[in-house]
Order: structure tokens, then C-alpha cells, then sequence
């Protein structure tokens, strides 16, 4: 993982370039690579209680995650993605870890594709209901209570 630099800052922390950068790597993992015709942009970005964590190489975004209401007492983890090019690299694990720090013992909640939930059981998370189809792709509910139990 030579030059990839970890970061995290809030909405009104981002410069354009780097909001540039992360909205896009969103839309080419979620819109173009898994064809997902959807308002990516869903206006939670610039809530105030939002954290966005990410990897960049080159200044370039490769990884990324959002916390919706980091404050509050449930937290919601959410936009997990990793570019082509950066997969394999355990990008997306550290980027879990490092969210979980900053919620720290309150409850997280998240809406896993159904191909990746081992990823999120390995941080605690457990399914809390039935399989669902959202923008075509197989999700499943998932929670991670206090300090993961």
C-alpha cells in the first residue's frame, strides 16, 4: 500500500477537488461498474453529523466510506467502495476499522450487498432481517451492536 494516505473530515471540511473525487469514485463503483441507475447524490453528504472516510494515492480517492449521524446514538455506515485498481489491497477492512473507532461503543447499522456481508461480520455485524433487492442488487440488514456484541 505504498503512497495510499488514509483521511476523514466532515462536509464543510472537503475541498472541490477532493468532494470531486470521492462523489466520483462512488459513481463509477455504484452508477457505472454495477449499473445502478439512482441519485447517488441523496443530499445526506452535507448533513452535519456525516463523516466521510477515504484512501487517496496520488491525491486521487481509491476508497471510501460515509458515517451518517456519527454523534448520534446509532450511527449508519454506508457507501463502502473501493476502485478496480485498489481492490485486493484490504482497503475497504481498514476503512471498517477506522469508522468503528470514530462511532466507538454505540449500536451501527448498515445495508451490506449480499456477495460482501462476510466483510461486515468480521466487525460484529449481524443480519437483522430478510435479504432485500435495492437498485437490483441483493442487500441485507445488518447491525453491530455496542462494542460489537
Amino acid at each position: 500500500m505504498v503512497g495510499v494516505i488514509f483521511r476523514a473530515a466532515g462536509f464543510h471540511e472537503l475541498d472541490a477537488a477532493t468532494l470531486y473525487g470521492l462523489l466520483r469514485l462512488r459513481v463509477d463503483v455504484f452508477v457505472v461498474e454495477q449499473q445502478c441507475a439512482y441519485p447517488e447524490l441523496d443530499g445526506r453528504d452535507a448533513e452535519p453529523g456525516t463523516r466521510h472516510l477515504w484512501f487517496e494515492r496520488d491525491r486521487v480517492p481509491v476508497a471510501y466510506l460515509r458515517i451518517l449521524d456519527f454523534d448520534g446514538p446509532t450511527a449508519r455506515i454506508g457507501r463502502v467502495a473501493t476502485a478496480k485498481d485498489a481492490r485486493g489491497l484490504g482497503l475497504a477492512s481498514q476503512l471498517m476499522a477506522a469508522a468503528l473507532a470514530v462511532v466507538g461503543d454505540r449500536p451501527v447499522v448498515l445495508h451490506a450487498q449480499s456477495d460482501v456481508v462476510s466483510l461486515y461480520e468480521r466487525y460484529g455485524f449481524r443480519a437483522t432481517g430478510p435479504e432485500f433487492v435495492e437498485d437490483g442488487i441483493p442487500h441485507i440488514p445488518m447491525r453491530r451492536d455496542t462494542a460489537g456484541r
